[in-house]
């Protein structure tokens, strides 16, 4: 895969990487594709669908939400999406990535490594035990929910007066979602390409509440 290729798959989702931006993709997708020979990190292994699917669809957050200061909670982060995703086009927002499953997380070690990326935790947990102080995060993002009343409640506390969470979920799942009470939530947004896929945001009225 050449810096076209990623040029061009990644314009749909409205992004423009910078050469270093791109050379880390690159070697983001190169270390899970050998990875997947040997563990099952992602179903997808085709180059191209990865870049869609994993980057394409993490990283277009941003053009929803700047996401430029604090820190960002992934939870169920899996091989990395969208946490470290979002990391290379936003250097300076600290990341905690929480996923229970071991060999995963060692791959993610992996990664932290080879991209020489910074301020970036990993926590083998799933969110109910992860050490993380109330009202330090300004992002928590998912694409791997499976009990929303248990997670909203979570999120609630851990995020600051401001903070926002953000979901990669399907039309169902979005339709749970809105009807848990104490939440903000915008219109969701279908991602490029994608007929059932969107990202849902949202804010915590109850943290809105206390004072920054």
């Amino acid at each position: 895969m050449n810096t076209d290729q990623i040029r061009s798959s990644l314009a749909p989702y409205g992004l423009a990487l910078s050469e270093e931006e791109e050379s880390k993709v690159q070697a983001y997708i190169d270390l899970l594709t050998g990875w997947n020979r040997k563990i099952a990190l992602t179903a997808i292994r085709e180059e191209d669908e990865i870049l869609r699917f994993h980057f394409g669809e993490s990283m277009f957050a941003v053009t929803l939400c700047e996401m430029k200061d604090g820190r960002l909670a992934d939870v169920g982060t899996g091989a990395g999406f969208p946490g470290l995703a979002i990391k290379i086009i936003r250097p300076d927002l600290g990341v905690t990535l929480i996923e229970p499953n071991k060999k995963k997380c060692a791959f993610l070690h992996e990664v932290i490594r080879a991209l020489e990326f910074r301020d970036v935790e990993i926590q083998s947990t799933g969110f109910e035990a992860a050490s993380i102080g109330a009202g330090t995060l300004s992002y928590i993002t998912s694409r791997a929910l499976t009990t929303a009343p248990k997670f909203l409640e979570w999120a609630q506390e851990k995020l600051t007066p401001s903070g926002r969470v953000l979901l990669w979920i399907g039309k169902e799942d979005c339709r749970e979602m809105v009807r848990v009470p104490g939440w903000d939530w915008g219109e969701p947004i279908l991602i490029p390409g994608s007929s059932s896929r969107m990202i849902l945001s949202g804010t915590s009225a109850e943290t809105q509440k206390i004072p920054a």
